[in-house]
C-alpha cells in the first residue's frame, strides 16, 4: 500500500496529568482545542508517562527496603540500592550490567534499561522521593484508551503508547511502541513482491515502532511539554496486532 504524505501533528496544552484522570477527557480537550476531528484512519501517539501518571503507577523510593540481591547489585552498578529493587522487582531477569548501567527484561518481555522506572518529568509532588514505573498493561492502556475516545469522539482512531529505547547494535535512543490498539504493530511482507517480481521472504516491519519514532521527533525528551501526537495519512491492510507481537521471542535473540 503506497503513501506519499503523512501529517503529524502535536497536540499542546495538556494538562499535568495526575492519578486517577480520565485520560480520554484530557486528550478530547486537546484535540478540540487543536480543532482537530478525529477519524478512524487516525493514529493518535501518547507518552508513556502520561499514561503511567493517569494509572498511578507512581512508588515512593522513600518507602522501598532494598533486598540484599538488590543491595550487592547496586554496588556493582553504582545505583540506588532502592531503585535497584524497583528494578528487580519490574523484571524477570538480569540480562547484562556495569558500573552506570542496569539492562534487564522487563516482566513484559522488553529488554530494556532499568525497566523503565524513570525520574525525569516526574510530579515532586507524588512522595518524598518519586519514580514512575510503566503502565501494567500498555496493549491493554491503548485498548481502554481508544475505547473511551471512541465513545467520546465518535471515531476511534489507533493508539500507540511510546517510549524511548536504547538499541543493542546502535547509539542513541528512539521512540518505540509499548502498547497498540486498533492496527498491526507488525506487518508481514513476506510473499510480497519487490521491484523485479522477487517474493520477499524476511521482510517484517515494525509498524507500530515507525509510528511511535517519528512521533516521538514532535514529543521531545525534555520540557517540550507535548506528550500526545495525532498522526494522519498512514493506511494498513494487516489485521490488528498489539505491541507485544513486536518482542523477540528469547530463541530468536542473538543479543540475549
Amino acid at each position: 500500500m503506497s503513501l506519499d504524505r503523512v501529517t503529524l501533528v502535536a497536540l499542546g496544552g495538556i494538562e499535568l496529568v495526575r492519578p486517577g484522570d480520565d485520560l480520554a477527557a484530557h486528550l478530547a480537550a486537546a484535540l478540540d482545542c487543536a480543532g482537530e476531528r478525529v477519524t478512524a484512519s487516525d493514529v493518535l501517539v501518547l507518552a508513556q508517562k502520561i499514561v503511567s501518571k493517569a494509572e498511578g503507577r507512581y512508588v515512593d523510593l522513600a518507602t522501598v527496603t532494598p533486598s540484599p540481591r538488590a543491595q550487592a547489585l547496586a554496588l556493582e552498578t553504582d545505583k540506588d540500592p532502592r531503585l535497584v529493587e524497583l528494578i528487580l522487582e519490574e523484571s524477570r531477569r538480569v540480562v547484562r550490567h556495569r558500573p552506570g548501567v542496569l539492562i534487564v527484561e522487563h516482566r513484559l518481555g522488553f529488554v530494556m534499561a532499568n525497566a523503565g522506572i524513570d525520574r525525569s518529568n516526574v510530579d515532586p509532588g507524588m512522595g518524598a522521593e518519586p519514580v514512575l514505573l510503566l503502565p501494567r498493561d500498555p496493549d491493554a492502556s491503548a485498548a481502554e484508551l481508544r475505547r473511551r475516545l471512541g465513545a467520546r469522539l465518535g471515531a476511534a482512531p489507533a493508539v500507540i503508547i511510546t517510549d524511548s529505547f536504547g538499541r543493542a547494535w546502535r547509539r542513541g535512543t528512539v521512540g518505540i511502541a509499548l502498547g497498540a490498539a486498533g492496527l498491526p504493530a507488525m506487518q508481514d511482507y513476506r510473499g510480497r513482491a519487490d521491484l523485479y517480481g522477487r517474493a520477499l521472504r524476511v521482510t517484517e516491519t515494525g509498524f507500530a515502532d515507525e509510528i511511535a519514532a517519528a512521533a516521538s521527533l514532535l514529543m521531545g525528551q525534555g520540557d517540550e511539554g507535548q506528550p500526545a501526537v495525532l498522526v494522519r495519512g498512514l493506511a494498513w491492510a494487516d489485521a490488528e496486532a498489539p505491541a507485544q507481537a513486536l518482542v523477540r521471542p528469547a530463541g530468536e535473540d542473538l543479543f540475549r
